[in-house]
């Protein structure tokens, strides 16, 4: 009965599911989520502790959520939850100048109304979407939370992985998918090489409340430093993301609240009268990074951990969401031909599907950020000329508001708003 070896037996013993998911962000249960509604069992392994993910106060971040995006979310029963809490992007309006000198006469104008579907996208505060997220994976007996744990070691074998976790517990599944960021150890783990470089420019992200309302609109006014976009919040509130170089937005961030505002002010101008901070501010260095392959033997990489990208068009999560999107369609018809889902032959059909598209959207990104984020009076020449014909040729505008509303390309079904 007394058995010295029984504490240690225990220990050690893994609990299965079909899938382990690496990372409790909004992609790992957007995946979760898509998968257990398909039949399979999922644990989802968050290094932060539940309570952090419930905390309900306003921080100032917040998603510009892609119309395709959009459909994801209410397949997969998130959008019902934080539908209330979403502010429709009805135009977007893409302008070039200096800092407190005004727009340049040259811009896009883009309309929801040029599109059948709706909006073309929504903001959504991240608060609003965790919890949705907490409580959707809750309610569904199919996937198994582990919270405030750290994966410190993956081992793979033909029939399946296994992972230990910072306390000695082990876990093991026939797939194991890393939705842990761009610096995701689940990548690095597995041997997988990174490709990327940085921008030299840090993003200044916060929300502010302003005394006239925004009628939707959204804005992305470059300047010489990097590009801010204004994005609209539920009420008199925005979202800004400020690219600055890294410098100058450590020394901005360090300023106290009356000195921050007097630095943003010329930059996001009087239009929408007074500004005032809501919320916490927050610094994101900006780099771009792609892991050189997307797959390894029985695993796969999503959202960041595959690609991160400059957020000048605001896909990072909608790219992700395309990611969970095809994984899903994938292991989900795979399982229902008897193949074994974490089998290689598998795991490429989803490398195929999703590698070219982020690599072109990442590099499109790149290009555009240094196509705009300079002083060159050629290049700024060429960019208003270029910025002036798309404003004014109707099927243009309309492809670069399908693509905004992230209905173009080969898109996966929970995109399209059907069933897998």
């Amino acid at each position: 009965m007394d058995n010295p070896e029984r504490a240690r037996i225990l220990h050690r013993m893994t609990q299965v599911s079909d899938i382990l998911i690496v990372g409790g962000g909004l992609n790992g249960p957007a995946l979760a989520l898509a998968l257990a509604q398909t039949g399979h069992s999922v644990t989802v392994i968050d290094a932060l502790a539940e309570k952090v993910r419930k905390t309900a106060a306003f921080d100032g971040r917040a998603y510009a959520l892609a119309l395709a995006s959009q459909r994801l979310l209410a397949a997969i029963g998130i959008w019902e939850r934080v539908a209330d809490h979403a502010q429709p992007m009805l135009e977007i309006k893409v302008t070039d100048g200096h800092a407190g000198a005004g727009p340049s006469p040259f811009f896009m104008h883009f309309d929801h109304a040029e599109i059948e579907e709706g909006p073309m996208g929504y903001m959504v505060e991240d608060r609003h979407l965790r919890r949705a997220f907490l409580a959707a994976m809750e309610a569904e007996p199919a996937i198994t939370r582990v919270d405030g744990k750290t994966v410190v070691a993956q081992e793979t074998g033909p029939g399946g992985v296994t992972v230990t976790l910072d306390d000695g517990s082990a876990l093991s599944g026939r797939l194991l998918v890393g939705c842990d960021g761009r610096r995701s150890g689940t990548a690095a783990r597995a041997g997988i090489k990174r490709t990327g470089w940085d921008y030299g420019q840090t993003a200044l992200v916060c929300a502010i409340e302003h005394d006239l309302p925004h009628h939707g609109i959204a804005h992305q006014f470059f300047m010489p430093p990097g590009p801010l976009a204004i994005l609209p919040l539920t009420g008199n509130r925005s979202s800004i993301v400020w690219s600055e170089r890294s410098d100058t937005a450590q020394r901005i961030n360090a300023l106290d609240e009356a000195e921050y505002l007097q630095v943003l002010r010329p930059r996001f101008g009087d239009f929408l009268g007074n500004i005032r901070l809501q919320g916490d501010r927050f610094t994101y260095p900006l780099n771009l990074t792609i892991a050189n392959s997307f797959i390894a033997e029985r695993l796969a990489l999503v959202g960041d951990a595959a690609h991160g990208m400059h957020p000048i068009a605001g896909q990072g999560l909608n790219a992700g969401l395309r990611d969970v999107g095809a994984l899903a369609e994938v292991l989900t018809l795979a399982g229902r031909r008897g193949e074994d889902i974490g089998s290689v032959l598998v795991l490429e059909r989803y490398q195929e599907w999703r590698r070219f598209d982020t690599a072109a959207l990442a590099m499109a990104t790149d290009v555009f950020n240094k196509l705009f984020s300079n002083d060159n009076p050629i290049l700024r020449l060429g960019r208003d000329i270029g910025m002036g014909i798309v404003g004014s040729l109707p099927s243009l505008r309309r492809g670069f508001v399908r693509e905004a509303a992230g209905l173009t390309g080969d898109l996966p079904k929970l995109l399209q708003g059907r069933p897998i």
